[in-house]
């Protein structure tokens, strides 16, 4: 999914825009497939009493409470945050409800630097670490192929133009 030009200036284009790395969906899921689980199976052990309606609604709605506070938040939050690297700027936007964003101009950062952990390299993710005027450096975890996403700010800052991808520093 692109990121809205609308949000962009009249010269700037997108370069790379990603969300975080699917590794922080893992447990929303696994939560969801142990909630499943659990909700079938007291649901078959209240099948053999006379009132197993109410049990049965009561496992249905704090099953679904959970199912929204575990699962459907963490999904919210990943499909609503955006890491985007213009021409201009590089820009984080997160939240559902109530939105925050971080821009920083290009002109602005200092070093970007990534680093990863082991099971950070087998998924291909890592967190990039931006050092830009402010007192301390920004740090985004997981980000999808922290390597490129690296490079490619990197280039942005220092390089300036590269005719193969039409990049442009200003």
């Amino acid at each position: 999914m692109a990121y809205p030009d609308s949000l962009l200036g009249e010269d700037e284009h997108v370069v790379v825009h990603h969300h975080p790395h699917w590794k922080m969906l893992l447990l929303p899921v696994l939560l969801f497939l142990l909630l499943v689980a659990a909700g079938t199976y007291g649901a078959a052990l209240a099948a053999g009493l006379s009132w197993h309606l109410p049990v049965w609604i009561a496992i249905g709605a704090v099953g679904g409470l959970l199912v929204i506070w575990w699962t459907l938040t963490p999904l919210l939050r990943w499909r609503t945050t955006h890491y985007v690297i213009t021409s201009h700027r590089f820009m984080v936007r997160e939240g559902v409800f109530t939105r925050t964003g971080v821009d920083i101009p290009m002109w602005r950062i200092n070093s970007v630097r990534f680093t990863q952990s082991l099971s950070d390299r087998v998924l291909g993710c890592g967190t990039l670490v931006v050092e830009s005027a402010s007192d301390e450096p920004l740090e985004f975890d997981d980000i999808p192929d922290v390597q490129r996403v690296h490079t490619l700010l990197y280039h942005e800052i220092n390089d300036g133009s590269d005719d193969e991808h039409g990049w442009e520093r200003r």
